[in-house]
C-alpha cells in the first residue's frame, strides 16, 4: 500500500484553494496553477522547489505572491492555511483503515509532497508509526510526485513490484504518473469511502 496524505487522510489543499478563488471571483484552475504551479509536471514553480526542499517557504511564498500581482491576483499560499482550518481534520475512517492494514502485515508506505517547514504539524496530525512502514516525504528526498522516482523508491523500500502495489492520491496527475510505472491508482475524493471500497474489493476484504 502506497497511501498519500494530504487529500486521503485530511480535506484536499486543491479544494481547499479552489473554493479561496471562488470567494475572490478569481478562475479556480487559474488560481490553483499559480499558486501550485501546473501540478501534473515537475517544473522550476516555487511550491514545486519548495516540495523538493530547494527554496524556503518564505522565498516560495514572496516569488508565488508576485506571480499572482501580475495577473491582479491575490495568491498568497497561506490561504491555504485558513481554508483549511475549517476542513474537519482527520478522516478517522481512513486512519483507522491504514492501521488495520499494516497491522494484518501489508508492508505500508506514505508518499507525500510536502514542504519542510509543515513537517512538524502533519506528523504529529495522524500516527505515523501505527499506519507506515516507511515516510518518504518529497522535501527530504529531493524528489515530489509525479516523477516517476519517488514512487520507484517506495517500491524499492517495501520490496515489492509496482504491480503489487496500489496508491491513493487526491490529485489526478498523480494517479496517473503511478499508473504510468505500473501501479495500481485510485483517485480519492470528498466521497473518500468509495476510494476506501474500491481498495477493499482489490484486496479482497
Amino acid at each position: 500500500m502506497i497511501w498519500d496524505y494530504g487529500g486521503v487522510f485530511s480535506g484536499s489543499p486543491f479544494d481547499a484553494m479552489a473554493g479561496v478563488a471562488r470567494e475572490m471571483g478569481v478562475d479556480p484552475g487559474r488560481y490553483l496553477e499559480i499558486v501550485f504551479g501546473p501540478y501534473a509536471t515537475d517544473t522550476d514553480h516555487p511550491w514545486h522547489r519548495l516540495e523538493r526542499g530547494e527554496t524556503t517557504l518564505t522565498n516560495a511564498r514572496d516569488e508565488i505572491i508576485e506571480i499572482g500581482r501580475r495577473d491582479g491576483i491575490d495568491a498568497d499560499p497561506f490561504h491555504l492555511f485558513t481554508a483549511m482550518g475549517g476542513g474537519g481534520g482527520m478522516r478517522g475512517e481512513v486512519v483507522d483503515f491504514a492501521r488495520e492494514l499494516k497491522a494484518s502485515g501489508l508492508g505500508s508506505a506514505l508518499v507525500t509532497n510536502n514542504a519542510l517547514e509543515f513537517r512538524d504539524y502533519w506528523r504529529r496530525s495522524i500516527p505515523l508509526d501505527e499506519l507506515f512502514h516507511h515516510v518518504i516525504d518529497s522535501s527530504e528526498v529531493g524528489l515530489r510526485k509525479p516523477d516517476p522516482r519517488i514512487f520507484e523508491l517506495a517500491l524499492e523500500k517495501l520490496g515489492v513490484d509496482a504491480a503489487s502495489a496500489v496508491f491513493l492520491d487526491d490529485y489526478a496527475g498523480n494517479v496517473e504518473a503511478a499508473r504510468r510505472v505500473g501501479i495500481h491508482g485510485l483517485l480519492v475524493t470528498d466521497a473518500y469511502e468509495d476510494a476506501l471500497s474500491e481498495l477493499s474489493r482489490l484486496l479482497r476484504r
